[in-house]
């Protein structure tokens, strides 16, 4: 096995999770990673190493995922949810915060803490239905709401409504398990 080769392998476990976490289904994950892994050993010259291997990796394994995601998006079912109860708990009838939230200090520092990132996981794995999808497409994979939409046929106004209440879960979420306990962290 070259040395190149035992690279991919060894960035596999971690090109596994990512894609796992934004398809929500192990098999689909494994396909996306798999086909990734055989698109750089196939084309290895293409690594020109103007990038660390892990981020060329993860720009391809960004393709191949929204691959699986059109190609099963029949395969995916868009369930409305009512969450008009967390919005009630959260906002008083003019739209203002019923309680404000905490300072959350400088979140760029907090996004490089690997606890943190492993909390932030946590939250998005929790997301109901289609919420942790559309967020980890918008926000990780950066699709536009337009190419969003197409892959899941679903109209830019039910898109920005489910994006609005995976924001709302992720602040509720990250506010109980890492924000409110800092004492508990070393």
């Amino acid at each position: 096995m070259s040395d190149f080769a035992k690279a991919l392998e060894a960035l596999r476990p971690q090109l596994l999770k990512f894609a796992r976490l934004q398809l929500r289904n192990p098999e689909w994950a494994e396909d996306a990673v798999s086909e990734t892994l055989l698109a750089a050993l196939e084309r290895p010259q293409a690594f020109a190493g103007q990038s660390q291997l892990k981020t060329w990796l993860i720009g391809i394994l960004k393709h191949k995922l929204v691959d699986q995601i059109r190609s099963r998006r029949r395969e995916i079912s868009i369930t409305p949810e009512d969450d008009q109860d967390l919005d009630d708990a959260l906002f008083m009838p003019d739209g203002h915060w019923r309680e404000a939230p905490q300072d959350w200090g400088d979140p760029e520092a907090a996004l490089r803490q690997l606890e943190f990132i492993k909390v932030l996981e946590a939250c998005v794995e929790h997301l109901p239905g289609q919420q942790g999808r559309l967020f980890m497409m918008r926000e990780w994979l950066e699709l536009d709401t337009e190419e969003i939409c197409k892959v899941l046929s679903i109209s830019p106004t039910n898109l920005w409504v489910m994006l609005h209440r995976a924001r709302l879960r992720l602040r509720e979420c990250l506010q109980l398990n890492w924000f409110a306990q800092p004492l508990q962290r070393s």
